[in-house]
């Protein structure tokens, strides 16, 4: 068995190393001068590591002449800002300042001092939260330029200090990225508590020895417009890019494309709208030149879909003595006649959609202010009704004249039947035949349609305000909660094409009531379809109330509600003129008084005479 007991030799050894080991300890101890001066060492190594550093030791000239797309772009402003004390880097965080005013809930980032977000306090969306018009992650804006050593600065990848300044209802907010102690870039946006509109100067201090005077600065905004309404299909159909340039004149990209893009000039302001609600850029001198894209988002109903259309607007601005000094100003709010015109210096009121040409002229100028003052008495649904109860009674005098001509034609359609089966194989003649009984009887055939088409202006018209009517947004009525909206009474399990999900009550009443009208304006019409080049009436009367329950389902209610109580208005008057106004046989009397009388032949009836005489005596010469 193997003996474990310690060896006297290895203990003795042991013991002599374990002696030595501590006299070396002991004699080499530092001295107290040694250990102070130690301690200053690493008190100064401490301090220098903690320090910024300028001078350039520290950076690689390799890595400061890569190719600019080799590195990121904070990394390539950290190495450049070491170069030589160019650029030197403040060290700031990335940090959220949070700003409330009495219209706004904003955000901003120090990291390229951008509006990250903004939300509006006083009005909410469909689903009762806040609206909101800048989403984080979802508005980039920002410069970019280039310096003299041909190296591309985005200001969205730069930190910048903040600082806020308050006098009475105006804060300023005051974001400001250091070159050097005298140099800097620096953006001001100024709130004013009660306002949606935005000052903002962008100026820089000290930078043009570091900028590339050759090369203009480049501002870019990238907007997706977030989504507010019930839907977002009917909401992507207003959500529209619109610019003014020239001092005043307004045009639009394209609301329905998939992408659409150009360039313009002399530009006032941009305006990203989303139906209700307007994101605008202006500026208070001009963009020389603006390049502009809109793509939509939206392919088809959703209740999943966040954003309408992604907006983007470039623009150049012109450095001067190398410096930039832009006051530019940024609207955040409705897109409300009432309260654009606050700013009516700047012109953005021209960016709602009133309608085009005179249509817009009168949505502006009549029904605009006229349904506001009712609003200010009635509740908005009885405001609609007693709206519509005034355009009726002051169209009522051109209703009297269609009805009139009707009643003409329907007291002469026996002769006009006669001459259609007395020469039913010589078109020229029973042509000519009609024309004459026409003459005689004193009744023009298009009279009917004159006053129609006066109608169509204001018919537009309405059209275009009910859908785009602010005034209307979240206001109720009866059943409907939205009159900007659609109304539903029944939710669909599933979606029918061009219909949708849900079925709307008052499309429904205003088809019914336009089939109910056209069976009384029509039923002379269809008599004379027999004729040649005459539509067929009954398919029409059928037809038109179908596309109009198609068609409205996923309208605004408002417009839905008018078309139903307009309808019944031009029903109602026209029976009380065929009752108490119109007597047919008095009608009919005057028709024949009127063809005994001698009636003088006009020039154009004259010239139209002679050219069917004409084309008559060539058909014979053929034969």
């Amino acid at each position: 068995m193997e003996d474990r007991s310690l060896d006297k030799n290895a203990v003795i050894g042991f013991v002599l190393i374990f002696a030595i080991m501590l006299g070396w300890l002991y004699f080499n101890q530092p001295t107290p001068e040694e250990i102070e001066a130690q301690r200053q060492e690493a008190a100064q190594a401490e301090n220098t590591s903690e320090a910024p550093t300028n001078n350039g030791t520290d950076v690689d000239e390799k890595d400061l002449n890569e190719p600019v797309e080799s590195i990121s772009e904070q990394a390539r402003f950290d190495a450049y800002s070491m170069k030589a004390g160019a650029f030197a880097y403040t060290q700031a965080k990335d940090s959220v300042i949070e700003l409330t005013t009495a219209r706004f809930n904003a955000s901003f980032s120090t990291k390229g001092a951008e509006l990250a977000e903004l939300v509006l306090r006083d009005h909410q969306d469909y689903e009762g939260s806040p609206v909101r018009l800048i989403d984080a992650d979802f508005s980039n804006f920002g410069l970019s330029f280039r310096t003299r050593d041909n190296r591309l600065i985005n200001t969205s990848e730069l930190l910048f200090t903040a600082d806020r300044q308050t006098s009475g209802t105006e804060t300023k907010l005051i974001f400001r990225a250091l070159i050097d102690a005298q140099s800097f870039l620096e953006y001001t946006y100024t709130f004013q508590d009660s306002s949606y509109l935005i000052d903002l100067t962008i100026r820089t201090q000290n930078l043009s020895s570091y900028i590339a005077s050759s090369d203009p600065v480049s501002l870019k905004w990238e907007y997706w417009a977030p989504r507010n309404d019930q839907s977002v299909e009917y909401e992507n159909r207003y959500a529209r890019l619109t610019y003014s340039y020239d001092s005043g004149t307004v045009k639009k990209l394209s609301a329905t494309s998939d992408s659409d893009e150009e360039v313009a000039q002399n530009v006032d302001w941009v305006s990203n709208r989303h139906h209700f609600f307007s994101a605008i850029l202006g500026t208070k001198q001009l963009f020389s030149e603006v390049s502009l894209r809109s793509e939509n988002l939206v392919e088809e109903e959703s209740k999943t879909i966040k954003h309408t259309k992604r907006f983007t607007t470039a623009t150049a601005l012109n450095l001067a003595g190398g410096e930039l000094n832009e006051s530019l100003y940024l609207y955040m709010g409705p897109t409300d006649a009432t309260t654009m015109a606050a700013h009516k210096d700047l012109g953005i009121v021209e960016s709602i959609p009133f309608g085009w040409g005179i249509f817009g002229t009168i949505n502006r100028y009549v029904f605009n202010p006229f349904f506001d003052a009712l609003a200010g008495v009635f509740p908005y649904g009885i405001a609609i009704i007693v709206m519509t109860l005034v355009v009726r009674l002051v169209l009522s005098p051109v209703t009297y004249k269609s009805y009139v001509s009707q009643a003409k034609m329907k007291v002469i359609q026996p002769e006009v039947q006669e001459i259609n089966k007395k020469y039913e194989s010589n078109a020229m003649k029973k042509q000519q035949e009609t024309m004459k009984l026409y003459s005689k009887a004193g009744v023009n055939p298009m009279s009917g349609c004159v006053p129609a088409l006066l109608q169509l202006p204001v018919f537009y018209a309405l059209f275009s305000f009910f859908p785009t009517a602010f005034s209307l947004r979240q206001k109720s009525f009866l059943w409907v909660d939205d009159l900007s909206s659609y109304d539903t009474i029944v939710d669909l399990p599933f979606t029918i094409p061009f219909y949708g999900d849900h079925i709307s009550l008052f499309p429904i009443l205003a088809s019914v009531a336009i089939f109910f009208y056209m069976q009384m304006t029509t039923g002379q019409t269809m008599q004379m379809q027999q004729q040649p080049g005459m539509p067929n009436m009954k398919f029409i009367m059928y037809l038109s109330p179908v596309m109009m329950l198609f068609f409205f389902n996923n309208y605004a209610s408002g417009l839905s509600l008018y078309y139903f109580v307009s309808n019944l208005l031009t029903i109602a008057i026209m029976l009380v003129i065929k009752k108490y106004i119109i007597d047919e046989n008095k009608i009919h009397l005057q028709v024949q008084q009127n063809k005994e009388k001698p009636k003088k032949e006009g020039k154009f009836q004259r010239k139209m005479r002679e050219m069917m005489e004409q084309a008559e005596n060539q058909k014979k010469l053929g034969k």
